[in-house]
C-alpha cells in the first residue's frame, strides 16, 4: 500500500467577503491573533506526517510564498538583539517542503485540484482548505490517513451541521455507519437546499482521495456556480470506487467569513499565552457593560409602552 506523504492546500481564491482588506492582501494571510490562517494548516499537515505540501495560489498571493521563505535581515535583527524566542517563531516556517503553483483562473475547487496532478503523480494525497482550521487529540488529516491505513479507499471528513445550513455545504447521502463515525455513501450532494438534503453531515474541508480523482476532474463538467465542483467530481469516483465519509467530533473554527474569522480569534486568543488572561478580564468586564445597557434598553422600552398606555386610558376617557 502507497504511504500518505503529500497534501494539496487551495489557496487561489479572492477573498470577497474580506474586502476590503483582501484587496490587495492574500486572505490566507490574515492573522488569527499572531498566526496566519494559512500556517495552521501547514502545521495541521505536518503534525499528521505529510512530507510534501502543495499551495496552489493565485493573482495576489505571494506573500504566502514569502512567510515560508527565510528572512535573513530579520533573523539577523533579532539574533544581534537576543530575541530568541521571536527567533525560534520565524524559523518555525522556513525549511519546509513547500511547493507552489498557479491557478491562473478561478474555475473552482475541482479545477485548482487539479493543478496538482503532475505533483501527486499515482499517490494517494489530502486536500486541505483553508477556511476550516481543525482542533483535536489526533490531527483531522491524521485521522483520515489512518481510515486510508484500513480501508486503501479515499475517505471524506464530514461533520454534523444544522440542517438549516446544509445548503452552504457539500453534503453526504449516507448509505450505512460500517464503523464508529465512518459511513458508506451513496450520493455527494453539492449544497442543497434543507428541504431535499438527505442528511445533516457536511463535508468540512478535509479530504483524502486516490489519485483515480484526476481523470474524473478533467471531464468534470461544471456544476454549481458554473464552477469546476471537487464535490461532483468526488460523486463519480464513489460510483467506480468507494469513497467513505469520515466523522470529525474535534472542534471545528471556520474563519472564511467575518463572524467566524472574529469567533476564531476570540477562541484561539483565550488559550494564547500572551494575551489570554487580559482578554479574559476584558470580556468579562465587556458583558457587564452591555448586560447594563441591555438592562437600561429594556427599561426604556417598558417606559415607553407605560406611557403608551397611559396615553391610551386618557384617550378613552375624553
Amino acid at each position: 500500500m502507497t504511504k500518505v506523504r503529500k497534501a494539496i492546500i487551495p489557496a487561489a481564491g479572492l477573498g470577497t467577503r474580506f474586502l476590503p482588506a483582501t484587496k490587495a492582501m492574500a486572505k490566507e494571510m490574515l492573522p488569527i491573533v499572531d498566526k496566519p490562517t494559512i500556517q495552521f494548516i501547514v502545521e495541521e499537515a505536518i503534525n499528521s506526517g505529510i512530507e510534501d505540501i502543495l499551495i496552489i495560489t493565485g493573482k495576489s498571493k505571494r506573500p504566502i510564498e514569502d512567510h515560508f521563505d527565510s528572512n535573513i535581515e530579520l533573523e539577523q535583527n533579532l539574533r544581534e538583539k537576543e530575541k530568541f524566542e521571536l527567533l525560534e517563531l520565524v524559523e518555525e516556517t522556513i525549511g519546509l517542503n513547500l511547493f507552489f503553483v498557479r491557478q491562473s483562473y478561478p474555475k473552482g475547487l475541482g479545477d485548482a485540484v487539479l493543478h496538482a496532478k503532475a505533483f501527486v503523480g499515482n499517490e494517494p494525497f489530502v486536500v486541505m482548505l483553508g477556511d476550516d482550521i481543525m482542533d483535536d487529540e489526533v490531527p483531522l488529516t491524521k485521522q483520515l490517513m489512518d481510515r486510508y491505513e484500513k480501508t486503501h479507499a479515499s475517505n471524506i471528513a464530514v461533520m454534523r451541521v444544522p440542517h438549516e445550513d446544509t445548503s452552504k455545504y457539500g453534503i453526504i447521502d449516507p448509505e450505512a455507519q460500517i464503523d464508529d463515525g465512518l459511513f458508506n455513501v451513496k450520493q455527494f450532494v453539492e449544497k442543497p437546499e434543507p428541504k431535499d438534503a438527505p442528511s445533516d453531515l457536511a463535508i468540512i474541508g478535509r479530504y483524502l482521495l486516490t489519485p483515480e480523482i484526476f481523470e474524473i476532474l478533467e471531464n468534470q463538467e461544471p456544476g454549481a456556480g458554473n464552477e469546476v465542483q471537487l464535490t461532483d467530481a468526488i460523486d463519480n469516483l464513489n460510483k467506480i470506487q468507494r469513497v467513505f465519509a469520515h466523522e470529525f467530533k474535534g472542534q471545528r473554527y471556520d474563519v472564511g467569513d467575518k463572524f467566524g474569522f472574529m469567533k476564531t480569534s476570540i477562541q484561539y486568543g483565550l488559550k494564547h499565552t500572551q494575551v489570554k488572561d487580559e482578554l479574559r478580564q476584558y470580556i468579562k468586564d465587556l458583558a457587564k457593560d452591555l448586560e447594563a445597557e441591555d438592562n437600561e434598553k429594556a427599561i426604556e422600552e417598558i417606559e415607553e409602552v407605560l406611557k403608551e398606555k397611559v396615553e391610551e386610558e386618557k384617550n378613552k376617557k375624553q
